[in-house]
């Protein structure tokens, strides 16, 4: 992407409604202010002080009501928005977001011309300090001090109206999201295309249980014990259960390691700053997250936000990429607005265990890695036997970060549907412009923007993409294997390649009646 003379890096905050924002004052009356006029002494011009500070004193007083300045700053290219104004605007409705292109570009034309005039008068302060630098007559100098002290006030105002300006713009801005791919389908998640379809839906000659029967029947949840302990949305698994959850979560590492992906084992706090990096709102009616109070953290979603972060705010050698990690973590969700018979059981809880998939690349490459993060989904849910689609999701159901998705949903006999397993995004550098990690390409890497290094000099950074993909949604993984696997008496059937992390066992069988 092209950037600009008047492009910047400032902060962004979770999105606020349009409606709540009141747009910057014209600058109309700061240009009449600043015309020149003819200083004898000096020939430069005037600036009168108590212009300046009833201007300040009417937009301060216009100010109050704006969010409180944001704490951390992202790299916005807003040249290339400006560019293709009619690409983000479409990009927007297709998207379903609330984001303000106009707004945005109001205040970024309204920053350019603050800034020029900014510029301008730090200009005239350095002529004058320089001026003072010469042997000049009493009176000369004089009215030199005065001047400068003219210049200073005036600069000083002005300064501060330009970084309520930034922030306000960065507010606006950070609420559009991520552009989409050509390919990705336009409309809801209705539109959603089937890219693959693999093996067939279990036959039974027997009437089928769903898997919050099943585990009551073989001795493997407990939920009412875990809603008295911790409320509605948790569980405690017992027995056969708790062992398959841990043979899931090392067979996936496992596998997915030997691909050349290193393990980590995240933390599952963070700092409410680099959830918002990674385009996760930790505040808000409907948010998802866990908000820790009387802290600025928050209980993680996803493995994808701690080690997004990991290297946060740093320049990578290009020899280092592609940087593949498989994370293991616990996930804590608020699941707001989830209700009804289709989230029963362990399909939507509060915590949960996740084996996650995330990659750093260089920008030309991310597609290619998209397949191959997809690809490694499809390759271990077909080596456990399940019956499942992937789908090229539809433009309606990505999220701000997502360049493209692509969602594996398996057969779920008991709720008789498919039901979501697993998700890969591309987000580009949706992510790495607000968590600030770069690369530095080698000479002879092929560029991926207009700029040129000069002369011999080194070429200049890039902003990396990066890539997420579920290996492994436990609870939704013991859903298809206990509803896909099970038998007419009762038993369920492990898969082979789980067996050697559970001991060999080689089904989960009823219990004998304790009387």
């Amino acid at each position: 992407m092209n950037t600009s003379t008047c492009s910047f890096s400032s902060a962004s905050v979770i999105c606020r409604p349009p409606s709540q924002i009141r747009l910057f004052k014209t600058l109309t009356p700061y240009l009449s202010a600043f015309r020149r006029k003819d200083s004898s002494p000096s020939l430069l011009h005037a600036i009168s002080p108590p212009s300046i500070s009833e201007q300040r004193s009417t937009i301060s007083s216009h100010e109050e009501k704006v969010a409180p300045r944001p704490l951390w700053k992202a790299a916005i290219d807003f040249k290339w928005m400006l560019d293709n104004k009619e690409i983000v605007s479409a990009n927007i409705r297709n998207k379903n977001s609330t984001a303000n292109l106009e707004l945005v570009i109001e205040l970024y034309e309204s920053f350019c011309s603050l800034q020029k005039v900014v510029e301008r008068l730090r200009g005239e302060r350095n002529i004058v300090s320089n001026k003072m630098k010469e042997r000049l007559e009493p009176s000369v100098r004089q009215a030199l001090v005065e001047e400068g002290k003219k210049l200073k006030e005036a600069l000083s105002a002005l300064e501060d109206d330009l970084f309520v300006l930034i922030d306000k713009l960065q507010v606006e801005a950070q609420c559009i999201p991520n552009i989409t791919h050509s390919d990705v389908p336009i409309g809801g998640e209705e539109n959603s295309v089937v890219r693959n379809l693999v093996g067939k839906r279990p036959e039974f000659k027997f009437t089928t249980k769903d898997h919050v029967q099943l585990g009551k029947e073989l001795d493997l949840f407990d939920f009412d014990s875990a809603a008295e302990v911790s409320g509605a949305k948790f569980c405690y698994l017992k027995n056969e259960a708790v062992l398959l959850e841990m043979a899931l979560i090392n067979w996936t590492i496992s596998e997915v390691s030997k691909r050349g992906f290193t393990p980590l084992i995240t933390p599952e706090i963070v700092r409410s700053s680099v959830v918002e990096k990674c385009g996760f709102q930790p505040r808000g009616e409907n948010t998802q997250v866990y908000s820790i109070e009387g802290s600025d953290q928050c209980l993680i979603g996803t493995a994808e936000i701690p080690v997004g972060g990991i290297h946060m705010d740093s320049i990578l050698p290009d020899s280092s990429l592609p940087l593949k990690y498989v994370a293991y973590s616990h996930c804590f969700r608020t699941e707001a607005g989830a209700a009804g018979s289709a989230t029963r059981g362990l399909y939507r809880v509060h915590q949960f265990s996740k084996v996650e998939m995330f990659l750093f690349c260089r920008p030309e490459e991310s597609d290619l890695y998209h397949e191959e993060l997809v690809g490694i989904e499809e390759e271990l849910f077909t080596s456990l036997g399940l019956h499942f689609k992937t789908l090229d999701m539809a433009t309606g159901n990505l999220g701000a970060p997502a360049y493209r998705k692509f969602d594996v949903e398996a057969w779920m006999p008991g709720l008789g549907r498919y039901g979501e397993v697993s998700s890969a995004s591309n987000c580009t550098d949706y992510q790495s412009r607000r968590l600030g990690i770069r690369y530095r390409p080698t000479p002879n890497s092929p560029p991926t923007s207009s700029k040129k290094a000069k002369g011999g000099a080194s070429p200049p950074t890039q902003f990396v993409h990066t890539l997420n993909a579920t290996a492994c949604a436990v609870p939704r993984m013991i859903i298809c294997l206990l509803e896909n696997f099970q038998q007419e008496d009762g038993s369920v059937i492990i898969p082979e390649p789980l067996r050697p992390f559970m001991g060999s066992l080689g089904a989960i069988s009823p219990k004998p009646k304790r009387w």
